[in-house]
């Protein structure tokens, strides 16, 4: 056989194998998530009276919406409403104190930027349970118990620290060039800040809105110490309370937990890609 034969034909690219051990492991884990989502799922359509009967993983015979229009009733609206507004509050804390606090950390050598960035860094290492007598009590002194101020404060500073470390990598990857060509021209720190970090930190930022919204959506600590009342409650303690309220209703329980993953799953869907390029550090490439 010739050379000429044996040889690869010019601009056709070798031919990849492929991984079966890889590919049965996905597939192992695609049924290990997605499991769990249909059963959560066809149990909050079963009817209250069949719910503990026949096989869990087998779709109901009669499916029904009544589980859904009962917890709607039952004032889950008044908890999504307030949760909304603790995530979105919460969110534009974390990034406008947050973008902030990175770009010096990235454009100054100072000692006193220095110790500002290595506090922020002490706070990933501090569990919330272990502030939370004091936190009480200067909320309490503050006069913000019971309101969704009280929630949304120390939500946001436990979210900052992490928030602070993805910015400041995502940040250290633009380049230099970028800024000296910008100071030529005449720009103070302020305008490249807007104009040239923001918009080249873009997965940093996605990410850190994620992270942050995700950290106030499924807060329960914060709520549960720092709230009492009934127009103060948020979803995870809502849920607490259906626990007991509805705890022979299991598919009602079922489909308050569907109604509330859809928001924040829904923000995740859409925003999932730029979420995995910050967290590995792509930043704003």
């Amino acid at each position: 056989m010739s050379a000429h034969s044996t040889a690869a034909r010019p601009g056709r690219r070798p031919r990849r194998l492929g991984n079966p051990v890889a590919g049965a492991g996905a597939l192992v884990w695609l049924v290990v998530v997605l499991l769990p989502l249909y059963t959560l799922l066809s149990s909050s359509l079963t009817r209250q009276d069949q719910a503990l009967s026949g096989n869990p993983l087998a779709p109901p015979a009669d499916p029904t919406l009544d589980n859904y229009g009962f917890v709607l009733d039952s004032g889950f609206l008044t908890l999504m409403g307030n949760t909304a507004v603790v995530a979105v509050a919460t969110v534009a804390l974390v990034l406008v104190f947050s973008v902030p606090v990175a770009y010096v950390a990235v454009r100054t050598r100072s000692g006193a930027s220095m110790a500002v960035f290595r506090t922020f860094l002490l706070g990933v290492a501090i569990p919330a349970q272990a502030v939370v007598v004091p936190l009480y009590m200067l909320i309490a002194e503050m006069g913000m118990y019971d309101t969704l101020l009280a929630i949304i404060l120390p939500t946001a500073a436990f979210a900052m620290p992490v928030a602070v470390l993805v910015l400041t990598s995502t940040m250290r990857d633009i380049s230099e060039e970028l800024y000296e060509a910008m100071a030529l021209d005449g720009a103070r720190p302020l305008r490249m800040l807007w104009t040239l970090t923001v918009p080249m930190s873009r997965a940093g930022i996605s990410t850190v809105v994620i992270f942050s919204a995700l950290q106030a959506w499924n807060g329960f600590l914060f709520p549960l110490i720092l709230t009492q009342s009934e127009e103060q409650r948020v979803l995870t303690l809502g849920l607490f309370d259906f626990m007991g309220q509805f705890g022979l209703n299991v598919p009602a329980l079922l489909a308050a937990v569907v109604l509330s993953v859809i928001p924040i799953f829904t923000v995740y869907l859409f925003a999932r890609r730029a979420l995995i390029n910050g967290l590995m550090g792509v930043g704003g490439k």
